[in-house]
């Protein structure tokens, strides 16, 4: 599967790929020209219209690559102002653009300085990868004048002020329009936050070889478009409905009936042959009205479930449990039955009780459930730190591990993957329910805990995503993204 994915590194392995690269014989001015060379071609094709340009620099190499950009921008026919945050760059390679400029005629204007109110495009160069402490003082204040200004905003490798390694902004970050990641992909512009400040991303590899990347440490893997149709195994034309197995939804409490409903649902749409519906009996004869596809069972104690049990080949447990004694008695049946397991909703808080291995399972906690497992204060404390979170959960419980949210991350035990697609409409009450049944339904098709979470996430993504690109994101509903979901996972 990661020869299909693209690797995501912290900073430190960019840093020493960059000296690498110069050390083999590619000079530091050599990759500042190319870096200059690919924003600015990206400027062109996003903004072609904009003739008036800002660039805001700072001391460091990224102050470099700013002056080399005003020099191609200088060249291509457009009026730039250069604005300089603290000293101008030190080392040789970003003198040599500064002095560049100078000889072009380009003038600097000293930070504070009023960014121009008729540029058509900004570009921060303030801060690269080697930020390492919050943000402060005049570069503070520069990085709030960009923010402020109406016009859109290209970032050179990352947007100032944003950790490359967490995605969280250090105090102020830029929020950019478009980010140019320069030699490889920072894992933190890929989750959480981080995507209120990076805008769109592209990346631009500076002409280093594919292969000189091969022996760094790899972060995480960003899961392709294409891999939710690949993991899944082909139809036979005289396949039966058992050949596609047997999902059982636990869950859905008086009044939260519908969170289950959503999950069997999904379980269908992701192609299950069979999905059964274990609730509680105030609702069971409604749901079988709603939805005559999935086979409804009142079950009123931990006994009435063990045949059920017995004949699923993967259980859903969680959507609509709620947390009274007869959520508890059914979830500890779950548990001891052996079945594959997914846990997702009130299934997690019951757990974080009472914790247990469930090596096999897989879980799929929002931040605040996560918080929950893992002890910790509350959801700020698991989204300062998300790669290290979902690791911290998957080791505690021994499963594979789905952290929801932007940028959703994924983590088996052995790697650690994100997905990339999803969009803001998504952030809606059921949404979740709707994941647990796909990926159990994929489970229950064959795929192994850790493919079922990476296809699941994935193709759960791209249904809303299709669904928004219809629609818009503003009242997108989890039963959409259900009915989408056949659009997706067929290849």
């Amino acid at each position: 599967m990661k020869s299909d994915c693209h690797p995501l590194y912290e900073s430190a392995a960019v840093r020493a790929l960059d000296a690498a690269a110069i050390a083999s014989g590619t000079s530091a001015q050599t990759l500042m020209r190319r870096a200059a060379s690919a924003a600015w071609q990206a400027a062109r094709q996003r903004w072609p219209e904009a003739k008036r340009v800002t660039v805001v620099c700072g001391s460091g190499n990224n102050g470099g690559d700013g002056y080399a950009l005003a020099l191609l921008a200088r060249a291509d026919g457009c009026q730039v102002q250069l604005v300089q945050v603290g000293s101008p760059p030190q080392r040789p390679e970003a003198q040599a653009m500064c002095a560049a400029w100078a000889e072009a005629g380009g003038e600097v204007q000293p930070w504070p300085a009023e960014l121009d109110p008729e540029a058509a495009l900004l570009v921060d160069a303030v801060f690269g990868i080697g930020l390492s402490r919050p943000v402060q003082g005049d570069a503070a204040e520069a990085i709030r004048a960009v923010n402020a200004h109406p016009s859109p905003v290209l970032a050179l490798d990352l947007p100032s002020g944003l950790s490359a390694d967490s995605g969280r902004p250090q105090g102020v970050a830029v929020e950019a329009d478009l980010t140019i990641s320069f030699i490889a992909d920072k894992v933190g512009l890929w989750t959480g936050v981080a995507c209120n400040y990076t805008g769109a991303r592209q990346l631009a590899p500076l002409g280093l070889s594919p292969t000189a990347v091969e022996d760094l440490p790899v972060r995480a893997w960003r899961l392709p478009a294409g891999l939710t149709t690949a993991r899944l195994p082909a139809r036979q034309p005289a396949a039966h409905k058992g050949d596609h197995g047997h999902v059982l939804v636990v869950g859905g409490i008086p009044g939260m009936a519908g969170a289950a409903l959503l999950a069997a649902r999904a379980a269908l749409r992701s192609g299950a042959g069979w999905v059964s519906l274990a609730t509680h009996p105030d609702h069971a004869a409604a749901l079988v009205s709603a939805q005559p596809e999935i086979m409804v069972h009142a079950v009123a104690s931990p006994e009435q479930l063990q045949p059920l049990l017995r004949k699923a080949r993967v259980v859903v447990l969680g959507p609509g449990l709620g947390l009274t004694a007869w959520s508890q008695g059914l979830h500890d049946a779950v548990l001891a039955s052996g079945r594959p397991l997914l846990l997702d909703a009130d299934a997690l808080n019951l757990l974080a009780r009472r914790p247990q291995s469930l090596g096999g399972a897989v879980l799929t906690p929002h931040p605040g459930e996560a918080a929950r497992l893992l002890g910790v204060a509350d959801a700020a404390v698991v989204e300062a730190d998300r790669l290290g979170s979902v690791e911290r959960l998957q080791a505690r419980f021994g499963a594979t591990v789905v952290l929801k949210g932007a940028g959703s991350l994924i983590a088996d035990g052995r790697d650690l993957w994100v997905c990339a697609a999803g969009n803001p409409g998504m952030a809606v009450g059921g949404m979740g329910d709707v994941l647990s049944g796909v990926i159990g339904a994929l489970m229950a098709q064959g795929l192994a805990p850790g493919p079922a979470a990476c296809s699941g996430v994935l193709g759960h993504a791209l249904a809303a995503d299709q669904v928004a690109a219809a629609r818009g994101m503003r009242g997108l509903l989890p039963s959409d993204v259900v009915e989408t979901l056949p659009s997706v996972l067929n290849p």
